[in-house]
């Protein structure tokens, strides 16, 4: 079943957050339309290569014209509409920038692979969970309800002062009249009227001055308590949420929203500022004594100038965190001379800022770091902010050729001298910049979540680790004196990001009996999740218990193998992985003979072995472990095919398979026969002088047991023979003939 028919099946709750991430950059029709297509090519690969990521997406653009010559013989006008939009994005967005559209479906696709991961766990982590309450989506409706109000206020106060203009200039028509009458005619009774209806009028324009300053107070108020309190939170919500989508957490949504909300909150602002203004344009033309005008208007007006500075320096957010391409899941680890990149968005969308805002980028600016290292950014480090290089078309910059390079140090002290390792220091990249619009200059500024730089890719695990433990234990953005004491974790948090470095890596998470084993692993024994606090180093400095490397260096080595090696047989659900030597006898004790499961080696890093219950002749359970495989080994032979061929030698006997069946009761070839490669039965024999060349070899893993032991005397041993002469092997000769082959002094115990 393909990846996306699987996420068709899910709950309506998870399906609404596959559409939060869908949008025009990667509209979902052409998700549905070519899933297996889609599915089949190496967008992580193509997102950083551009030659490959050209020829994906030229072979998309073919797909998408396939698909519309389908529909279009079909007369199916709304899709072939939609079809000739998403053809024309293709060609126009991503022409110049392949890459772009490679990441953006990397991205869905890991998303939706965490997402089925968060579908079939049991129970919803407490980290996921708190970003999902239902307190916070009644905030965010509130809020959108709240702008839209003060959005209709200002307007309706706009009707106000158009009438008041028109009442004054009425009055003015009026009172000039009769002032350009002769004396003899003011005295007229008719004229006195007049005049008593003129007191009368400029009662009326004092009482909707004070009415027209009153209301305009009153949005400017609720704009202030909007502002103060709920859009606020709103804010530091979306940025936890996106630390915690850095680590690999839910993707976070709801900028778009927040844009909207600013965007609409500013213009209401610049809407009151110019009625402010116009009210001192009547005040020129009229005043009077106890006019509230030349009182109340000075103060609003300062108000209204301190709202727009305010918001405007919350609007300036980093959308998109720094990023080597290279790592796109590990952002913010940066090695020094590679290019990151990392995007900014003003959320004021107003088109009298389009390509006026320039950016500057800077890196610990103005900030002690505990770190003697120093760094400059080479690359274009000043750009224009724009509303076209955004699908949405927000006013946004992305800085895509930053490049970090460590400056010098003066003679007798080295760069990494300090009281922490490389992978604790931290670093904040800046940027600044200066919008000026109506009258006003607001100077803007904004950092980057803390950053570790390293110089050698060896130093990028650790680095990671410091990232992970940041975010998950802080919201401070810039506490770069975090290792001086960095505060212990909850377990129960921990281990819903170790699920997550799963579900986003290798696109499938762990479940709560695996977490178990990685609970146990690091505290040493069983305890409740809710209360317990694991510290920094248990987690990445100090080593395990009679063990030369510490947990986290394990636990990357694994991540690292199914990455590599197996991961088709990891997202499969195939893999036990995480279970002690102790948890896996009681097991499998009362299984079938030949019933086997697949772990991870706890001593070697990046290993996997497999374990098989079998019977003595007197009834007794025994077990066999073979030596874990890791990453050599496994670049030699695909781990689906050790499986399916995988040998026994025991003492008197015939080699044969021992493994009959995946943990509990799965069919062996049921469980992994679409990943063997081809047959050794399925290869031609070969011809009676050998045909061209060399006859074709395979290696063939072979363990022999001895009586007195129940372990492999030699585990996974790999025998070399051609899969033609295999088959042979096994069709012609007898058992006897064929334990003599393999007893001939080309086999290996």
């Amino acid at each position: 079943m393909s990846q996306w028919s699987q996420v068709q099946q899910l709950e309506i709750k998870f399906l609404e957050q596959v559409d939060q991430f869908y949008d025009d950059n990667f509209p979902m029709e052409i998700r549905h339309l070519l899933a297996q297509w889609i599915e089949s090519q190496d967008w992580e690969a193509a997102a950083n290569n551009e030659a490959m990521a050209m020829i994906l997406l030229q072979n998309l653009i073919i797909q998408v014209d396939e698909q519309l010559d389908r529909v279009s013989q079909e007369k199916n006008l709304l899709l072939i509409h939609n079809l000739k939009r998403v053809r024309k994005l293709l060609q126009g967005k991503y022409h110049g920038n392949p890459m772009h559209i490679a990441v953006i479906i990397s991205n869905c696709l890991r998303e939706e692979r965490r997402i089925l991961a968060a579908a079939s766990m049991p129970v919803q982590g407490p980290l996921e969970k708190s970003l999902q309450s239902s307190v916070v989506s009644e905030r965010q409706r509130n809020v959108e309800h709240k702008v839209s109000a003060i959005k209709n206020s200002a307007q309706m106060t706009d009707q106000d002062v158009k009438y008041l203009e028109d009442l004054q200039e009425e009055f003015d028509f009026r009172y000039k009249t009769i002032q350009s009458l002769e004396q003899n005619d003011k005295n007229s009774a008719l004229i006195k009227q007049e005049m008593l209806a003129l007191q009368a009028m400029l009662n009326t324009l004092d009482y909707k001055r004070k009415e027209v300053l009153s209301k305009i107070g009153r949005v400017i108020h609720e704009i202030d308590v909007l502002m103060s309190n709920m859009l606020t939170e709103e804010l530091l919500d979306w940025k936890r949420r996106q630390q915690i989508a850095c680590i690999g957490g839910p993707l976070h949504g709801g900028l778009d929203q927040l844009q909207n909300c600013f965007t609409l909150l500013a213009e209401s602002l610049f809407q009151v500022r110019r009625q402010l203004e116009k009210l001192d344009e009547l005040l020129t033309r009229l005043t009077y004594d106890g006019d509230p005008i030349p009182v109340q208007r000075p103060q609003l007006l300062e108000k209204v100038n301190f709202l727009l500075y305010n918001l405007f320096r919350n609007s300036f957010v980093v959308e998109r965190q720094p990023c080597m391409p290279t790592h796109p899941q590990r952002p913010m680890v940066l090695k020094t001379l590679i290019q990151f990149t990392v995007k900014l968005r003003l959320l004021i969308k107003l088109p009298e800022l389009n390509y006026q805002i320039r950016v500057k980028a800077t890196i610990d600016k103005n900030v002690s770091t505990v770190s003697n290292r120093r760094f400059v950014l080479c690359g274009t480090h000043v750009k224009a902010m724009n509303m076209d290089e955004s699908a949405n078309g927000s006013l946004s910059v992305e800085f895509r050729h930053l490049q970090p390079k460590e400056m010098k140090t003066s003679a007798g002290s080295k760069g990494n001298e300090g009281p922490h390792m490389v992978t604790e220091e931290l670093h904040s990249i800046s940027f600044e910049t200066q919008v000026c619009l109506y009258g006003l200059t607001i100077n803007l500024e904004t950092s980057s979540l803390p950053v570790v730089m390293i110089s050698n890719v060896s130093q990028l695990p650790n680095a990671w680790a410091s990232i992970i433990w940041y975010n998950l234990s802080t919201n401070d953005p810039q506490n770069l004196s975090f290792f001086n004491n960095p505060p212990a974790a909850t377990l129960s948090q921990l281990l819903e990001v170790l699920s997550w470095q799963f579900s986003s890596y290798v696109g499938r998470g762990l479940n709560s009996e695996q977490l178990n084993m990685l609970a146990e692993k690091l505290t040493g024994q069983q305890v409740s999740y809710n209360d317990y606090q694991l510290s920094w180093a248990k987690f990445c400095k100090e080593h395990l218990p009679g063990k030369c490397f510490t947990f986290w260096v394990w636990l990357e080595a694994i991540l690292d193998l199914i990455k590599k090696h197996i991961l088709p047989l990891w997202i499969d659900g195939y893999i036990m992985g995480f279970v002690s030597k102790e948890k896996e006898r009681i097991l499998l004790k009362d299984k079938t003979p030949g019933t086997f499961l697949l772990r991870f080696s706890e001593s070697n890093l990046g290993g996997i072995t497999f374990t098989w219950v079998d019977q003595l002749e007197n009834g007794d359970v025994t077990f066999h472990s073979v030596e874990p495989y890791n990453k050599g080994r496994l670049s030699a032979l695909p781990f689906a095919d050790i499986l399916r061929d995988y040998k026994v030698i025991m003492a008197d006997n015939v080699p044969e398979n021992p493994l009959k069946y995946l943990y509990p009761d799965i069919p062996k070839d049921k469980a992994f026969g679409k990943h063997y490669s081809c047959q050794p039965s399925e290869v031609s024999k070969p011809s009676d002088g050998g045909g061209k060349g060399y006859v074709p070899s395979v290696f063939i893993p072979v363990s022999k047991i001895l009586n007195d032991s129940t372990e492999p005397h030699s585990p996974s041993d790999l025998l070399p023979m051609s899969p033609s002469v295999y088959a042979v092997l096994r069709e012609h000769l007898s058992p006897t003939a064929i334990e003599t082959a393999l007893s001939s002094p080309y086999s290996t115990d």
